[in-house]
């Protein structure tokens, strides 16, 4: 590990517990550090009322530390939507987000959108499949933002259960995310959940940088961040352990697809021949290819959509 990246371990990790709540409270100063909250959903309606009734019972009514909570649906065929709003959280459809330009399917596309439909200075993100979540995950990440004024992007760490097994969660993260921060990225290897989707982030930086749309964007944004801002501006807080739905293999194996796919694009800004992913499943005559398309897309930089810019100057 580089002694730069050593260093950074030590001044830019923390715990959750290094902030309290009342010292957050005290720094969130009345017209600045608004804090947004957007859960991208599709489909989670078995977790996503807990999660929006934690939020909103321990973050904006015992205390007001937040003060959006947006759930964008990015078109569920369950009670998602339905389930989120009657536990206060707002609701705002994907496609009903900057029409103009037809959405395409993929996580990043939703994080996107979501800042159209946000206010906060503070933007952060958290997954709605979390189970046994709590608002730590939330206060933990806002929490340096709010205290560092040269703080700019904050990831939460956390341990990831696979099942019953402590620390085999992250399956993606082990073989193909930190290999290329290792070695194309080195500054970035002290990040403890490089992919995680729990991050806290300042618009003014969220603005300027690209998103992939699809699983490449948490490896994209947080490789950008590091070009824009540099890694001082960088940081991670211990929450604890994260608890969510796993995905089969074959899932994380087209999300690797992707997050290769993002890297590349970053170390080269160069094109696949065929930005496609083959698999193969067992039929009644032995093993079937199924082939996906691999995520090439990238929205730009938010400052550069008009309606965006409209929005923030009126």
């Amino acid at each position: 590990m580089l002694e730069e990246v050593e260093s950074w371990l030590a001044r830019r990790s923390w715990s959750v517990a290094d902030r309290p709540l009342d010292r957050l409270l005290a720094a969130k100063e009345p017209g600045r550090g608004s804090v947004s909250v957007v859960l991208p959903a599709l489909n989670e309606e078995a977790t996503v009322g807990a999660i929006v009734t934690t939020i909103r019972r321990e973050l904006m009514e015992k205390v007001q530390l937040v003060d959006e909570l947006v759930v964008i649906d990015s078109g569920s065929t369950d009670a998602t939507a339905k389930v989120a709003r009657e536990a206060g959280a707002r609701v705002v459809h994907r496609d009903d987000i900057l029409p103009r330009i037809p959405a395409l399917p993929g996580k990043g596309e939703v994080l996107w959108r979501s800042l159209l439909v946000t206010g906060g200075d503070i933007v952060c993100f958290v997954d709605a499949d979390l189970k046994e979540f709590s608002a730590d995950f939330v206060s933990g990440i806002v929490g340096p933002l709010l205290t560092d004024p040269d703080v700019r992007f904050v990831k939460a760490m956390y341990d990831r259960p696979l099942g019953d097994t402590a620390g085999q969660g992250g399956r993606v993260t082990e073989l193909v995310a930190r290999p290329l921060l290792n070695l194309h990225w080195p500054q970035l290897a002290g990040f403890v959940q490089p992919l995680g989707g729990e991050y806290a982030v300042r618009r003014s930086l969220l603005e300027q940088l690209p998103f992939p749309v699809g699983y490449g964007v948490e490896l994209g944004l947080l490789v950008d961040a590091l070009h824009t801002v540099g890694l001082d501006a960088l940081a991670q807080v211990d929450v604890g352990v994260r608890k969510h739905r796993h995905q089969d293999g074959q899932a994380l194996g087209r999300m690797a697809a992707a997050i290769y796919r993002t890297a590349q694009l970053r170390l080269s800004r160069g094109h696949l021949v065929r930005p496609s992913l083959t698999q193969f499943e067992r039929g009644e005559d032995g093993f079937v290819p199924r082939t996906h398309a691999v995520d090439t897309e990238e929205r730009p930089p938010m400052r550069e959509i008009e309606e965006y810019v409209s929005r923030r100057a009126a």
